[in-house]
């Protein structure tokens, strides 16, 4: 199972969360500082790379068949045992 982020996939996420999407909200709500800019670009590709994880988990084949709530719980518990 392949539990990396591809190449692709990467690049692709980058471009989009990192820069498109910052610089479109940015101009979109009528920001001014660089400050800002910089916020939204890191809180959007902090969002795309907990989604990715999260979905990580989801795919993972013992964790079939169950709701995204008790998955995630499973998982939590197996950690803190670790």
């Amino acid at each position: 199972m392949n539990t990396g982020v591809s190449g692709r996939r990467l690049i692709v996420g980058v471009i989009v969360m990192g820069v498109a999407l910052p610089v479109t909200l940015f101009f979109l709500l009528g920001l001014e500082t660089a400050s800002e800019l910089f916020t939204i670009a890191a809180t959007t590709f902090l969002s795309w790379g907990v989604a990715d994880l999260l979905a990580g988990v989801l795919e993972r084949p013992r964790l079939r068949d169950r709701s995204a709530r008790q998955a995630m719980t499973e998982e939590w518990e197996r950690r803190v045992k670790e």
